[in-house]
């Protein structure tokens, strides 16, 4: 039984696609999307011990990265940030809700309020048609002509 050989190129290149995967936040095989060693030795598909073993420098400089990123994927990352504009977006809405329910709720007291005037005012006419009038001043009667 002989074994395979082995093209380190192309686990070199492996390797550096699943880091790239992985950092920006779109995995193929991980599970989890992780930034760690073990997520990076399944994404890219290999044995463990040839990634430690030969492809050492490429670990490290994937744990290097990702200590600077502060072990947060750009797409998480991005996540979070659209999360929290959502939430001010949110706050925003329910305030404003809140104003135009106040602002509802006055105008339905004095469309209330008006309906009750309006009908106090009818009424006041309807009673007000009730009273007989009263004939109406005469006319003052104008002197008799003088005949010339």
């Amino acid at each position: 039984m002989t074994r395979r050989s082995r093209n380190r190129d192309a686990e070199r290149t492996a390797i550096r696609a699943a880091a790239a995967r992985l950092l920006a936040g779109t995995p193929l095989r991980s599970t989890t999307g992780k930034l760690t060693g073990s997520e990076l030795i399944i994404e890219s598909g290999l044995r463990r011990d040839a990634v430690y073993g030969d492809h050492k420098d490429l670990m490290e400089e994937f744990q290097a990265q990702v200590k600077a990123r502060s072990s947060t994927p750009d797409a998480v990352r991005k996540v979070a940030e659209e999360n929290v504009a959502l939430k001010q977006e949110l706050k925003d809405a329910k305030a404003a809700l809140a104003a135009e329910r106040e602002k509802n709720s006055a105008l339905v007291r004095m469309a209330a309020e008006q309906s009750l005037e309006l009908q106090q005012a009818r009424a006041e006419l309807e009673s007000i048609q009730d009273v007989p009038r009263l004939p109406g001043a005469r006319s003052p009667r104008l002197p008799p002509r003088r005949r010339r």
